[in-house]
């Protein structure tokens, strides 16, 4: 899984920085929170943005101690004609941005130009969002990236994963990134580590929560249901009601739940 053009035909700026040097195609989630500071420092450096946003209550305006992150609650429906950049919240909103009302963002976070943040929507941090993006009712996204013209448009979850650009989820998806464990396993507060079978061999990821590489162009069907671990390459169909299990399926596969195989296009 060196080989990123298996899964993406562009790796443009911001994304050519987000897999410099690693080997392998899931690395950048290890280190995601990072990166978006220094993405973010980038972009504030070049562009022009406001520092203040209306319709938003924040994190900061609470005074619970208890509250588990940094964050902004759409109170109204909020167009971005500029990029606005909250410091404090770790949070980058690129401009022509659409914001719904009750939907949630967590720092950090840097969503691109031109993209629909709709209602109910939880992007729950660590979060790196290309232009042109939907982010749907009642989707939540933590430890991800979604690169650019990709819809997560109605009921998905998309946990410590790493999607490809013109990818749609179908209503109801979701990228599962926790496997099962025993009641003494959840006692002891132990997670597995995810390992994926390919061909001969079975590679060590060093992730005890990993979602899903998908590729470029891939269509999800409607509650399709992605296992923790799954490399999905560019140009898959995956139809609804599917489960994947965890492992490699290459470019212009169709998985196809009646068949439980995979079926391959021909040229």
């Amino acid at each position: 899984m060196k080989d990123f053009n298996l899964f993406f035909s562009d790796l443009s700026e911001p994304y050519c920085q987000v897999f410099a040097n690693c080997d392998r195609v899931w690395e950048p989630l290890k280190v995601l929170g990072s990166l978006l500071e220094k993405l973010i420092i980038q972009k504030t450096q070049n562009g022009s943005y406001v520092s203040s946003l209306k319709g938003v209550r924040t994190s900061l305006d609470l005074s619970s101690s208890k509250r588990s992150g940094k964050g902004i609650y759409v109170d109204d429906w909020v167009d971005l004609s500029t990029s606005v950049y909250l410091k404090e919240l770790d949070i980058f909103i690129g401009k022509g941005t659409q914001l719904e009302p009750s939907a949630i963002i967590k720092g950090p976070a840097m969503i691109g130009d031109n993209c629909d943040i709709r209602q109910g929507a939880y992007i729950r941090g660590n979060a790196l969002i290309g232009n042109y993006c939907v982010i749907g009712h009642t989707t939540e996204l933590k430890n991800s990236i979604l690169m650019d013209h990709t819809e997560a448009g109605h009921f998905n979850y998309i946990g410590d994963s790493i999607i490809g650009s013109h990818v749609n989820l179908g209503a109801g998806s979701k990228l599962a990134n926790l496997q099962f464990r025993s009641a003494d396993e959840k006692l002891k507060g132990y997670i597995h580590p995810i390992n994926i079978p390919l061909d001969s061999e079975t590679l060590d990821t060093g992730m005890e929560k990993l979602g899903a590489v998908i590729g470029d162009n891939v269509e999800l069907g409607c509650n399709a249901i992605v296992c923790p671990g799954a490399l999905i390459g560019k140009d898959v169909w995956v139809y609804p009601g599917l489960t994947v299990p965890k492992g490699y399926y290459p470019a212009k596969t169709r998985l196809v739940p009646k068949e439980r195989k995979l079926r391959f296009l021909e040229g």
